[in-house]
C-alpha cells in the first residue's frame, strides 16, 4: 500500500473511531463515517470490505496504543514493585481513553463479530503474560513471595477488570493514581494483620 493510500487508511480509522465511540458499534453507519470523512461511502470501501472491517482496524490500533503505554511504562523501571505499579496505572489511564477497545472486551452484543472472542483471548494472554513476567522477576529478586506467578497474574487481572466499571462510571475523574495505590496495598500486603 502507497504512502497515501496508508494515510487516508488512518485518517478513516481515526474518525470511524471517534463515531463508534460516540454512538456504538450497532448505530453506526458506513454512511456516517463517509460523511464525518467528506468522502463518498464508495470512497471508504475502498479501503474497507465493511463496517466490521473498520471497526476491527479500530480495535487493533487502540489495542496497540495499549500495549505500547504498558510496555513503556513496564519499562521505566528496574525495581518489580514500580513495575507492578506502573503496569496498573498505566493499564488504568490508558484502557479508560480506548473505549472501542473496552468496548470490545466487555459487551456481549459484539460476540458475533469473528474477530472479538480472539481479540479478547490474545489480549488476556499478553496481559497475564505480562503480569507474570513481574512476578517472576519479584520473585526471583526475594521481592515478591508467590508459589504461582502465573496463578497471580491471573488474580491481578481479574481484581483490576473488577476496578474498571467503577472507574468507567464515575464521571468525576477520581484519582485513579490514588486507587492503583490502595490496590497495590492490598496485593502487595494484603488483608491480615501481622
Amino acid at each position: 500500500m502507497t504512502v497515501v493510500k496508508e494515510e487516508i487508511r488512518d485518517q478513516i480509522i481515526d474518525s470511524a473511531s471517534e463515531i463508534f465511540s460516540r454512538f456504538g458499534f450497532r448505530k453506526t453507519t458506513m454512511d456516517e463515517i463517509a460523511r464525518a470523512m467528506r468522502k463518498g461511502k464508495s470512497s471508504i470501501y475502498y479501503y474497507f470490505t465493511s463496517k466490521e472491517d473498520i471497526f476491527k482496524a479500530v480495535v487493533e490500533k487502540e489495542a496497540q496504543t495499549l500495549r505500547e503505554e504498558v510496555t513503556r511504562a513496564v519499562e521505566s523501571s528496574d525495581v518489580p514493585t514500580e513495575k507492578l505499579r506502573n503496569y496498573i496505572l498505566a493499564r488504568m489511564k490508558v484502557i479508560k481513553n480506548v473505549s472501542n477497545f473496552y468496548d470490545t472486551l466487555k459487551n456481549e452484543y459484539l460476540n458475533h463479530l469473528d474477530f472479538v472472542n480472539k481479540v479478547r483471548e490474545k489480549y488476556d494472554k499478553q496481559e497475564i503474560r505480562i503480569l507474570t513476567g513481574i512476578l517472576e522477576e519479584g520473585q526471583k529478586n526475594g521481592v515478591f513471595r508467590t508459589d504461582d506467578p502465573e496463578l497471580a497474574a491471573i488474580a491481578i487481572v481479574t481484581a483490576l477488570k473488577g476496578l474498571e466499571i467503577p472507574l468507567f462510571w464515575s464521571k468525576a475523574n477520581k484519582n485513579i493514581e490514588k486507587r492503583v495505590d490502595d490496590l497495590l496495598n492490598i496485593l502487595l500486603y494484603g488483608l491480615l494483620r501481622k
